[in-house]
């Protein structure tokens, strides 16, 4: 038992990917009946996500002592997050543009699948403001939740010492529950194996060789905007930060990420990591991160422009630069509304693709056609949208004094 805490976390996770994608190839269906160690994991981490959002948000506004600063730190991560995002898109919509990865596809033997409409951006602005704070808690509701914390927060930096005993009961609650976590994420390499070697026995990876040009096209998408966006003109360019000592200290969020194909269920495992691998102070940690697993979908945003692109080499509609544009700009408006929920891409892209002129009916029968081997790309794009979180969080907290360079570069165990 002693040997197996002493290797790293992130070698333990991997080793389990590997293991369990051996396993489900060669045990197939009955994979399955491992599922709910998986989903026991899954449960665990979205346990703490809602208490661990709000007592570190509440006790980060707190430790900044000027309310002024949170104005200034909310600017900062909305820009660079819409700039990270339109990155993304660019570079799908270049590669679809170069690789074609619908021509010659041949869509009549797709099963349509159900289209559902995105949620209008009026009401999920008004949703952001909780008319039971209680009840969005209850229901999860990060971005009410992270307003009305919000709120607490600033209060309790207004009245002083007569809120000093929430605000301690708020720091207390914040160590409390990253001590949770950390024994949550004990648990992390069986549920990842599980989990991982449920996708390989009932999907596999050899759904992906139907359609290996857009496969193809989504895997470089993602390298590329984790390599040069994030890499290199963020951590190297603008932080002058070693890219390689970030996505070591990255990489268990990235992997947990990968095997949950959730960002906000991988949340308590950014803000683990952000602070005690990158270094990142709790008040940039505490907003950016639960901020980012709502807003910020790079990875979905690259390939909604990717799949939009698909559709319309596939049913042979010519895009001029205006509509490679009306795709950029609308898909960016799209995944700042994803859910950060497994699959939640594949039902808004019809709000993209319409507006290039695709039907509903022909939409229905793209998503009915990328619905069976969406689950690994779906997996791979995840991974991409926490890779970013982390990578913002970083410049965040550089430009705020909020960094500890001395955790960022401490040596890890290999």
């Amino acid at each position: 038992m002693a040997v197996w805490f002493q290797i790293a976390l992130w070698k333990r996770i991997l080793g389990a990917l590997i293991a369990g994608v051996i396993v489900g190839m060669l045990w197939g269906e009955g994979a399955e009946s491992i599922l709910w160690l998986g989903e026991l994991f899954i449960r665990l981490i979205r346990m703490v996500v809602v208490p661990l959002v709000f007592v570190t948000l509440v006790a980060g506004i707190v430790s900044m002592g000027d309310p002024a600063k949170l104005g200034s730190l909310g600017v900062k991560t909305l820009g660079i997050y819409m700039l990270t995002t339109l990155a993304a898109i660019t570079i799908g919509l270049v590669l679809a543009a170069i690789l074609g990865p619908g021509v010659g596809v041949d869509l009549s033997t797709a099963v349509p699948g159900e289209v559902q409409e995105a949620i209008p951006l009026g009401e999920r602005l008004i949703s952001i403001v909780p008319e039971n704070p209680i009840a969005a808690l209850a229901e999860g509701n990060i971005l009410a939740i992270i307003f009305f914390a919000l709120l607490l927060g600033i209060s309790l930096l207004h009245i002083g010492d007569e809120g000093k005993p929430i605000a301690d009961l708020m720091a207390a609650g914040s160590e409390t529950m990253l001590k949770i976590t950390h024994w949550v994420m004990e648990v992390a390499p069986f549920g990842v194996f599980a989990l991982i070697a449920w996708v390989s026995g009932t999907q596999g990876v050899s759904a992906l060789l139907d359609v290996v040009t857009l496969a193809l096209c989504v895997v470089l998408a993602c390298f590329a905007h984790l390599v040069i966006v994030h890499g290199f003109l963020i951590i190297k360019l603008m932080l002058k930060l070693s890219p390689v000592q970030f996505f070591k200290g990255a990489r268990d969020a990235m992997l947990v990420a990968f095997s949950t194909s959730s960002s906000s269920a991988t949340l308590p495992v950014s803000m683990s990591v952000a602070e005690e691998n990158l270094g990142i102070k709790p008040l940039v940690a505490s907003t950016v991160l639960p901020l980012g697993a709502t807003i910020n979908m790079d990875g979905t945003a690259l390939y909604v422009g990717i799949v939009s692109v698909f559709a319309a080499q596939a049913f042979g509609i010519d895009l001029s630069l205006a509509d490679y544009i009306l795709i950029a700009g609308s898909t960016t408006l799209v995944s700042v509304g994803t859910a950060a929920v497994p699959g939640a891409s594949l039902f808004l892209m019809a709000a993209v693709m319409e507006t290039i002129g695709i039907s509903p009916e022909q939409i229905a029968v793209v998503i009915g056609f990328i619905l069976p081997f969406d689950r690994p790309l779906d997996m791979l794009r995840t991974a991409v949208n926490i890779g970013g979180d982390l990578s913002v969080s970083t410049a965040v907290a550089n430009w705020e004094d909020e960094f500890d360079a001395d955790i960022f570069y401490q040596k890890h165990k290999f």
